[in-house]
């Protein structure tokens, strides 16, 4: 009896816009549909669904991070402001 060897073949997906991608994310962020869905709807692999999904909250946990940055830069530049202003009208 010979083994017969079977040929899985890998679906294939067609390439998916990145409009495309933001619209599944934030649909699931919202509530609207789960991963499962988002798959089966516009036909995209869960594991990828899942990637962009981390990649996502990456990307806001970065823009978040820089603003915070930038927020305390500005509050350090009014206190260093404020100070100049109470030392000089102290001098007066």
């Amino acid at each position: 009896m010979k083994h017969q060897k079977q040929h899985w073949r890998k679906k294939s997906y067609q390439k998916v816009t990145l409009e495309t991608k933001l619209l599944v994310v934030d649909q699931i962020l919202n509530g609207h549909i789960s991963n499962n869905q988002a798959s089966k709807k516009y036909d995209v692999p869960r594991t990828t669904i899942s990637y962009w999904l981390r990649k996502y909250s990456t990307l806001v946990q970065q823009n978040n991070g820089m603003s915070k940055n930038d927020e305390i830069k500005k509050l350090k530049e009014k206190i260093e402001e404020l100070e100049f202003q109470k030392d000089f009208q102290q001098d007066i």
